[in-house]
């Protein structure tokens, strides 16, 4: 396995309940390293441009109200196989599906305010961590 980056976010629902630290906890428990970091609140077009591949999905535009709806934590993590350790901590999109322990299981509100978004991908990761962070912002 290589180390990797992925990146996270800790979407509205979660911000508005404060459950940054626990959610950081739970990936830093399951041995993945925080390694950039930042409050942001969404513009609907910056929303729009990061979900673009989504364009013609019947959610789409309800995915961008929702993440442009309130603060997100926006997140770089870093370690062995990364992206699919942090799909795993992360549990399944729907939270009625994720297995117990998982972030969606603990913390979800429904499925689309799932609480954390993660990168599917290697290229993925790198688009997505581009989209919001300068090299010179990830620390590791």
């Amino acid at each position: 396995m290589a180390v990797e980056r992925t990146l996270s976010i800790i979407k509205p629902d979660a911000t508005r309940r404060n459950l940054t630290g626990k959610i950081n906890a739970c990936l830093e428990d399951a041995g993945l390293g925080i390694v950039a970091q930042k409050r942001i609140r969404l513009t609907r077009e910056r929303a729009e441009g990061f979900y673009a591949v989504h364009k013609e999905r019947p959610f789409f535009n309800d995915l961008c109200d929702f993440m442009s709806s309130g603060p997100v934590v926006v997140q770089v993590l870093e370690g062995e196989d990364a992206i699919a350790k942090n799909r795993r901590v992360m549990g399944a999109t729907n939270p009625e599906e994720a297995d117990e322990g998982t972030i969606r299981k603990q913390f979800a509100e429904n499925i689309e305010a799932n609480s954390v978004h993660g990168s599917d991908s290697r290229e993925n990761a790198a688009f997505e961590i581009a989209y919001f962070f300068d090299d010179s912002e990830i620390v590791g």
